[in-house]
């Protein structure tokens, strides 16, 4: 298995500009599955496009709005608001991982996308995980940031958070973004179904990553909500893994919403190393 293993401290990366061009984005909705998903195109190109899947609680634009003008200035991405985030209304279902990704697996078919790269962050990253291994014709290249597959990875005190979370402490921006776009607001139901997902999470077996044969870039803060070790751990069990571990804490490296400094340049590094991976030559 090759390793690739990154600081960012040491990385020498032009930085992108976190402008978008909002003429340039299409949106719109799909029928999926019982639901009206909202979806943005960014960009354009005639190569796979990149699908994008958000954190948990949080829209297209609070998890990757500082780094989708990079992502998308070479090629075309597919952001999409999974059931109950954003503009996409709730279905009268449990939020799941297994749900997700064949919603968004019929979302790509929906848009004529035979296959994407796929890169998904905190609970997105589980459903991108999910998308392959559902629907393995659908990725060619996966990035996931800020997973995990046992919850004994989760670092400690974080089920206590789970357990006591509320909407009350839910982040400001990430509590505005909800209940400015969704079409049925209801922040307590919102959360509950967020914190029941983690809570009743059956842990998956380390055979579900190791077929998982796409090449997979793994994505990390040094202070992130899997231990460490967990994440070392998840990264070796996918035959085509790499590595990235960035100083900071959830979401810092990709400038995510609540996690966000503005003076960090860490979301244009991020960028440039996902824009490489998908852009790398398959090893023969």
């Amino acid at each position: 298995m090759k390793y690739l293993f990154y600081l960012t401290l040491l990385l020498n990366i032009p930085s992108f500009a976190a402008t978008k061009d909002s003429s340039a984005v299409k949106t719109g909705y799909a029928d999926v599955n019982g639901l009206r998903m909202y979806y943005e195109i960014h960009g354009a190109g005639n190569g796979v496009p990149l699908l994008l899947l958000h954190g948990g609680g949080s829209t297209i634009g609070t998890t990757f709005g500082r780094v989708l003008p990079a992502l998308s200035a070479g090629r075309r991405v597919i952001a999409i608001e999974l059931q109950g985030h954003g503009h996409t209304a709730d279905r009268k279902t449990p939020f799941s991982f297994e749900q997700d990704a064949d919603d968004a697996a019929a979302l790509l078919s929906q848009l004529n996308v035979q296959q994407a790269d796929v890169m998904g962050f905190s609970n997105g990253g589980n459903s991108a995980m999910m998308l392959a291994m559902r629907h393995p014709g659908k990725v060619r290249r996966l990035v996931v940031a800020s997973v995990f597959y046992r919850k004994e990875g989760w670092v400690p005190g974080l089920e206590a958070m789970f357990r006591k979370a509320d909407a009350a402490g839910m982040p400001p921006v990430l509590r505005n973004a909800y209940t400015t776009a969704s079409p049925q607001p209801d922040p307590d139901t919102f959360v509950a179904k967020l914190m029941g997902r983690l809570l009743t999470f059956k842990d998956w077996q380390p055979d579900m990553l190791r077929a998982i044969k796409q090449p997979v870039l793994v994505l990390a803060g040094n202070h992130d909500v899997a231990t460490m070790a967990h994440t070392v751990e998840m990264y070796q069990l996918f035959p085509n893994g790499q590595l990235a571990i960035f100083p900071g804490a959830h979401g810092t490296y990709l400038g995510e919403a609540a996690a966000l400094d503005p003076a960090s340049n860490a979301p244009a590094r991020t960028a440039a190393l996902v824009i490489e991976f998908l852009d790398a030559v398959a090893a023969k």
